[in-house]
């Protein structure tokens, strides 16, 4: 049998018009279940207001599907001092390796984060006790894990943490990979008069690409290759997070705002400390411009100083962390549907998404490198001619 065009695509309409039919409905004995503890809910609710209350706080209560889902996107998304593979939620086991846990309090704390036994045990150093909380945060406590205020933000006392997190691991292994590849990529070029050979070699359109394609045209001929070692590291270390972060592993460096802050300082950085006088001259004594504009618009020159590293770390942060949240959330719409229906058209839109994601790690990588050749080459334009006659 030949559907047409037209047919097939009623066929999908209709599938998709009918999906909250069969995902969200109940079956029967579902309803009576609901009403059931509906009912008793609320004859418990009347014997008294105290019960009342400790049926509302329902600590010992099971967590329902949109809760466990809304806690794994939060873990998802944070830093841990453990790296836990998966766990297994029916008997509690957490299958993974612990980190090294690093503090400064009342001297150097060193031990490992299995002590935390995943949040629910006090950890001992020296006398010291530590307690891990929700947030992902180590916090000081007594022999009890006492934690104050409230349970997701803790009033407690927090120590110095120079801890080997997940994301610092990540780091490090991106660091080592880059410097494994890129290191015989090097030698094989000196070793063959200029011609690259071994595993490195499929890297090296992307070399020349940033540098003939980015560097060259935005920072100019003269410049350039004192800040290709500095964009070259920059992309590829961007990348190669960004394409980690789309493993099964969960990792999450390139979302975390202390991560992309960090990159965008280096980046401002190196941008004020190579710029030469005419740079500083446009901020603050813009040439061609009367007296009192000058006045005003220095101001605003000197705030561009500072948005341009800010908007380079909040736009790598919010595209990989949307794209996280929005990949879980099509995951999570599989188990919420229950019906084979809901779970194929979410797991295709997952895919779908996913395959997408992989372009972004690329273009994120590669805006990143751009905007900070952009303010190289701005920070070592040369004076023009003309201007000095104005």
């Amino acid at each position: 049998m030949v559907f047409s065009n037209k047919t097939f695509k009623f066929i999908i309409a209709t599938l998709i018009a009918c999906l909250p039919l069969f995902g969200f409905s109940n079956n029967v004995a579902d309803t009576i279940k609901a009403h059931t503890e509906t009912t008793t809910a609320h004859a418990t609710q009347t014997e008294g207001h105290a019960d009342a209350t400790a049926a509302h706080e329902g600590h010992g209560e099971p967590k329902t599907l949109a809760q466990k889902i809304d806690e794994y996107k939060n873990h998802h998304v944070l830093d841990a001092h453990d790296f836990t593979l998966f766990s297994d939620e029916e008997t509690g086991k957490h299958y993974g390796f612990p980190l090294p846990i690093i503090l400064w309090d009342n001297g150097l704390q060193i031990f490992s984060s299995s002590k935390f036994e995943h949040g629910h045990a006090v950890a001992e150093s020296n006398g010291n006790y530590y307690k891990l909380g929700h947030d992902e945060k180590i916090y000081k406590t007594d022999a009890a894990g006492t934690l104050t205020g409230d349970e997701h933000h803790p009033t407690n006392a927090k120590p110095l943490d120079f801890s080997i997190t997940k994301n610092v691991l990540s780091m490090m292994v991106v660091a080592l990979i880059m410097f494994l590849i890129f290191s015989s990529l090097a030698k094989s070029f000196a070793k063959n008069g200029g011609i690259s050979a071994g595993f490195g070699r499929i890297f090296e359109p992307l070399v020349l690409y940033i540098r003939d394609e980015i560097a060259i045209p935005n920072i100019g001929h003269k410049h350039y290759k004192k800040y290709m070692s500095y964009l070259l590291t920059i992309f590829f270390f961007v990348w190669f997070l960004n394409i980690f972060g789309l493993t099964p592993l969960g990792i999450n460096v390139t979302g975390n705002i202390a991560i992309t802050a960090g990159l965008a300082i280096m980046t401002a950085l190196i941008t004020n400390f190579t710029a030469n006088k005419n740079y500083w001259g446009h901020i603050f004594w813009m040439p061609g411009v009367p007296t009192p504009m000058k006045i005003i618009l220095a101001p605003i020159e000197l705030l561009g100083v500072v948005i341009k590293p800010f908007s380079l770390m909040i736009r790598l942060y919010a595209n990989i962390i949307a794209g996280h949240i929005v990949l879980m959330s099509l995951i999570a719409l599989i188990f919420i549907f229950g019906s084979w229906v809901g779970g194929t058209l979410s797991f295709l839109l997952s895919f779908a998404i996913s395959t997408i994601e992989i372009l972004v790690a690329l273009l994120q990588a590669y805006i990143f490198t751009m905007l900070s050749a952009l303010y190289f080459g701005s920070a070592v334009e040369e004076h023009h001619h003309d201007e000095a006659h104005h």
